[in-house]
């Protein structure tokens, strides 16, 4: 009986340990290979946290609501761009191949509006004197500088009411600064033939006479921009560092070579942006050349530029055809020239 146990036994202990309970480790039943764990999923299933496609879903619905809400916003900007900006250029380009009849009505007529156009000798004469009127707009960009450089001089008291004198003609009415502008023109009672008198000076009828209205409205021009420019000036000059300034000066640099060696490179940026907008403005002058002369005036035909063509031609004359042809005239002007300036200012223009 003895044998048979340690028979037994051995047998046991070649097939494998007995488990707590009586059950040997070894043995073909159910325990003998522990069950998978159940909360791990089943197998080839990944759990719930491991899903790829849950987050993926998850991240493109976030991303879909983020591109919602900016269309969202973006839209009334991009609709008044639409409305106000480009559907006027789309229907002044289909107007300009038309002709606008006496009692209304249109009829097409291709490029017959461009044609006269540019074969209409005043158009030329016009651009002629809304390029010299531009020219001599520029000239007041180096006036600004020079105030703004004075202006932001260290220890200089009233800088505040400096800044609100200049720019007061901003904010007023480019017709009412004409009607002032004329009277001071006046040959006869104005206050500047008043001022030369006073030293011996003759005036002239600066408005009524052709070889001087369009300069005298251009410095009118100069000074109704003077304000804007100077503020931006002072900003930029306030935004240079002081540790140029005092190296310079330990260097040995005066006042004017700091000016020319250090405030312009670092101001050239400011420079670049208001001659872009000087050049636009002069080109689009208008309303201060009408007020100031008129087409009454003797000296109008020197003094009328392009836009005024453009009043005369659409609004006066009833030519909407020909009128839509010298409105996309400027804007090809306009482009151009602005294009050219940001060509040129990679020579100049220094990015700090």
């Amino acid at each position: 009986m003895a044998g048979v146990l340690s028979d037994t036994q051995q047998a046991q202990g070649a097939d494998g340990a007995t488990a707590p309970g009586g059950v040997p480790s070894g043995s073909g039943s159910r325990g003998d290979t522990p069950a998978p764990c159940r909360r791990r999923g089943r197998p080839g299933r990944p759990g719930r946290r491991g899903r790829p496609g849950r987050s993926g879903r998850g991240l493109s619905r976030m991303r879909r609501n983020d591109l919602f809400w900016a269309a969202v916003f973006i839209l009334p900007t991009l609709l008044g761009l639409v409305v106000f900006y480009l559907w006027p250029v789309v229907r002044t380009l289909l107007i300009s191949f038309t002709e606008t009849g006496p009692f209304g009505g249109s009829e097409f007529v291709g490029l017959a509006n461009y044609r006269e156009l540019f074969g209409d000798a005043r158009l030329w004469e016009t651009m002629l004197n809304t390029l010299k009127f531009t020219v001599v707009a520029l000239l007041g960009i180096p006036v600004a500088l020079v105030i703004a450089a004075l202006l932001s001089t260290e220890g200089l008291r009233g800088v505040r009411i400096y800044r609100v004198l200049y720019f007061l003609p901003v904010v007023t009415m480019p017709a009412a600064v004409g009607l002032i502008w004329r009277t001071l023109y006046n040959g006869d009672v104005g206050v500047i033939n008043a001022l030369l008198g006073l030293v011996g000076i003759e005036g002239t009828n600066w408005l009524s006479n052709p070889a001087t209205a369009l300069y005298a409205i251009a410095g009118v021009g100069i000074w109704l921009g003077l304000g804007t420019q100077i503020v931006i000036f002072l900003a930029a000059i306030q935004g240079v560092p002081k540790d140029l300034y005092e190296a310079a000066a330990l260097d040995g640099a005066g006042r004017i070579r700091q000016f020319w060696s250090i405030t312009l490179p670092q101001i050239s940026p400011s420079v670049f942006f208001i001659s872009v907008l000087a050049v636009i403005g002069a080109l689009q002058t208008f309303d201060l050349i009408f007020v100031m002369t008129g087409p009454t005036n003797p000296a109008y035909p020197q003094t009328e530029t392009i836009v005024a063509q453009f009043y005369q031609r659409g609004f006066v004359e009833n030519q909407q055809g020909y009128a839509a042809a010298i409105a996309l005239v400027i804007l090809v002007v306009i482009v151009a020239v602005t294009a050219l300036q940001f060509r040129l200012q990679k020579k100049w223009v220094h990015y700090v």
